[in-house]
């Protein structure tokens, strides 16, 4: 999707700032993503928490996909957007017991326990309703994911999963819990990954762990090696579909899979990310003594990823062809964090014009907020307009 694609016309019709998301695109992905998955057999489970829109969820769940949900909203979310329960699993550090009962009463695929305290009241709701919660133990397997400090999910300093070290002893306490059933391992180390390294050892971690598993008789049905896989942010227009082929090879060279045994991954940026864009006006150019500044009528509350996790959005003017320009692009927020990225290049700005925040299909809509009482903005879709 580049510039000359943006359905501009329309978009100055729409009140700012707005997301826009190319349906085409994500199709296209899609299709991707079960051609490689089909190859070795492979279970894609999408994760909810990148983009939670109703129409992608449906565009999504209608190709096939199920729903990796860390919340008793997604799995509502999901359940609503024609996710089948068959296909939802449950992750998260802290399912409050409603969710865990909304995931029992609707006889979701799994459980994915992170403690054992998670694992002994699991046992216990599932006893008061006379079921059995089939279940997957999160193991954190310290692998570090070379990933920003604040998506890191796999160190032994992380709150996510059950240390190996205690693995053996949460196994040994199960063994007595009637209500529930061990069907396999959860990893998950990080997100925005863009060096596969980090996944091949995670296999490795993974294949060492199953020897030892299997060796004191607990057998593995299912790996779930949770998702991670990071996009380009930096060159949207020319890689707007992720490496899947590469990352789902990496799994069926190294993983020594057992027979009969699924797999499962639950990959969300890499689904959704290339697809959305954020678009806003620009309110003012300010010229300062040493610099200028795009003030826009987007703010963090619409994208907060550059103030939270200093990322970068490849920028674009798509109203102007005039010769570029320096700017710090920001928004109206009463924040200094409110700033989208300094001295970047822009053809140059004046009022009114539209600027477009690409790669922001994945936690742009999601995470946006109401601070400072401003209204959320709504979506639009390409095959809509």
């Amino acid at each position: 999707m580049i510039k000359g694609f943006f359905p501009i016309e329309k978009f100055r019709t729409i009140q700012t700032p707005f997301y826009y998301y190319d349906t085409a695109l994500l199709r296209n992905t899609l299709a991707v993503i079960r051609t490689e998955t089909k190859k070795y057999g492979y279970r894609q489970h999408y994760a909810v928490k990148a983009n939670a829109n109703p129409r992608i969820l449906s565009l999504i769940a209608k190709n096939g996909l199920g729903a990796d949900c860390v919340s008793g909203g997604e799995i509502r979310a999901a359940l609503d957007a024609g996710f089948p329960a068959a296909g939802i699993v449950f992750a998260g550090v802290g399912k409050a017991d409603w969710e865990i009962n909304l995931g029992l009463d609707n006889d979701i695929a799994c459980f994915n326990v992170e403690s054992q305290a998670e694992l002994e009241v699991i046992n216990a709701l599932a006893e008061a309703k006379n079921k059995t919660a089939t279940i997957a133990l999160r193991v954190n397997p310290n692998v570090d994911a070379h990933t920003h400090a604040k998506i890191t999910t796999g160190l032994q300093e992380n709150k996510f999963g059950i240390n190996l070290g205690l693995l053996k002893g949460v196994l040994d306490e199960m063994k007595s819990m009637k209500n529930v059933r061990f069907t396999g391992l959860h990893f998950h180390i990080g997100s925005q990954i863009t060096d596969l390294s980090a996944f091949r050892d995670l296999c490795i971690r993974s294949n060492e762990l199953q020897d030892e598993l299997e060796g004191s008789g607990v057998k593995i049905e299912n790996l779930n090696f949770g998702g991670g896989l990071g996009i380009d942010y930096y060159h949207p227009n020319h890689l707007c579909i992720p490496e899947f082929e590469n990352y789902f090879a990496v799994f069926h060279k190294l993983i020594k899979q057992r027979e009969g045994q699924q797999i499962h991954f639950e990959l969300g940026r890499s689904v959704v990310g290339q697809c959305g864009s954020l678009i806003s006006k620009v309110l003012y150019v300010k010229k300062g003594e040493v610099k200028q500044f795009a003030v826009l009528d987007a703010g963090f509350t619409d994208l907060i990823r550059p103030a939270m996790y200093d990322a970068y959005h490849h920028t674009e003017n798509i109203t102007s062809d005039e010769p570029p320009e320096t700017y710090d692009v920001v928004g109206p927020i009463c924040e200094s964090s409110d700033v989208f990225g300094k001295d970047v290049r822009l053809n140059r700005v004046k009022r009114n014009d539209l600027i477009a925040f690409r790669s922001a299909g994945a936690y742009g809509e999601i995470m946006a907020s109401q601070y400072n009482c401003r209204p959320l903005p709504k979506s639009y879709f390409s095959d809509e307009l």
